[in-house]
């Protein structure tokens, strides 16, 4: 009897293996994490494995101490930094560490995006897209003042450069520039939908920025959504948090200004916590006690504006901002099998860069009273 109660049992768990095989979400996470090394192990490793580079709590102790850049110098080689500003043969100044800084971040992103596959390549062009912006935005405000493109270029951030860019050099007006973008650059959708012609003048400038930040936001937000899985589930939230960053930001700068309340609404992207009607109540907004009003109707936003201030000792709201993002980003290493790190990563090292040019800034100009207000990462 035993022995017949132990068969039909046996029988039945192999029926439940069975249909679970067959189950759609079975498969899904079987595709999500089972084969995610399969073409992205090697890669997530060893972003792991230079997040733990960062640099830490003592580390920043350290450079504080420092009384001039070479003593600053000399201790960043102790750390994954090692020796990166060993070629400078001048002076050190802020602006060469500022450089090598960029430098080194973007020779580590450029190593992950040749080594990357459909969907992760797909996923590094995204986190290019708000670089190229800012470069566009910077030759087209070049382009208005009559200054040169090819003297434009070297000041545009490494991360994002394109093929195309370099072509962007013979246009000689704004109405060439943005024909070229139209036709030859990865940002050609978004200036389609969003931008015309007859807005690009210097009034707009803003304007144009911030409409192309909220299509990238939403489109990047919809390719998050489209992979699904744990990349959905940690780039989310951190894109949510910085379309309401953007919505809050365009709303307090505005104040002021000849920016009416539904251009202003024009430009919040809508793929933030505070859609729909965070973003209702932003464009109604007409002073910042009113901004703080709607940011405490969200917890975590209401932490942010009610630590925020202008006042000896307070954090500005920047800072806050800074620091909320930096949790995020540092939460999506807390979870495995997803594309986040590498967003995380370098928003991290970006953050990092912030805090040891800011602290290279105060020891240059012997302002020791400010060095230690930077966003600590640990």
């Amino acid at each position: 009897k035993s022995i017949s109660e132990l068969a039909r049992l046996t029988a039945s768990a192999i029926q439940v293996l069975c249909s679970l095989e067959r189950s759609p979400e079975v498969v899904n996470m079987a595709s999500s994490d089972m084969l995610f090394n399969v073409d992205n192990g090697y890669l997530e490793g060893l972003v792991r494995g230079f997040r733990g580079g960062i640099l830490a709590q003592t580390d920043y102790l350290n450079l504080t101490q420092c009384e001039t850049l070479e003593d600053l110098k000399l201790h960043l080689q102790s750390t994954d930094y090692g020796n990166f500003l060993q070629n400078e043969a001048g002076p050190l100044t802020v602006a060469v560490v500022d450089d090598k800084l960029r430098e080194k971040l973007v020779t580590e992103f450029t190593y992950f995006r040749n080594h990357s596959l459909p969907p992760l390549s797909q996923f590094f062009d995204f986190i290019t897209y708000g670089y190229m912006i800012d470069n566009i935005i910077l030759l087209i405000t070049g382009t208005l003042h009559n200054r040169s493109i090819s003297e434009l270029l070297p000041k545009c951030h490494p991360l994002g450069q394109f093929e195309e860019l370099g072509s962007l050099g013979i246009a000689q007006t704004a109405k060439d520039l943005y024909n070229a973008v139209l036709v030859d650059t990865p940002l050609a959708l978004f200036f389609q939908e969003c931008v015309s012609e007859q807005d690009l003048d210097e009034l707009h400038i803003e304007i144009i920025r911030n409409t192309l930040y909220k299509a990238y936001l939403e489109a990047f937000f919809e390719f998050c959504q489209s992979i699904g899985g744990s990349t959905a589930d940690m780039m989310l939230p951190i894109l949510q948090f910085e379309a309401d960053r953007r919505a809050f930001n365009i709303t307090i700068n505005s104040f002021g200004t000849e920016l009416g309340k539904d251009d202003r609404a024009k430009l919040f992207p809508r793929c933030g916590r505070l859609y729909p009607d965070g973003l209702s109540r932003l464009a109604k907004a007409d002073d910042y006690e009113q901004v703080r009003q709607v940011a405490e109707c969200y917890a975590e936003y209401a932490q942010l504006f009610d630590g925020a201030g202008t006042g000896p000792g307070e954090k500005t709201l920047e800072d806050r901002f800074f620091e909320y993002e930096v949790k995020l980003n540092m939460n999506a290493f807390m979870n495995q099998f997803h594309f986040g790190v590498f967003y995380a990563y370098v928003k991290l090292k970006e953050q990092e860069c912030r805090n040891i040019v800011w602290i290279s800034e105060c020891i240059a100009q012997q302002n020791r009273s400010k060095i230690d207000n930077y966003v600590p990462i640990f």
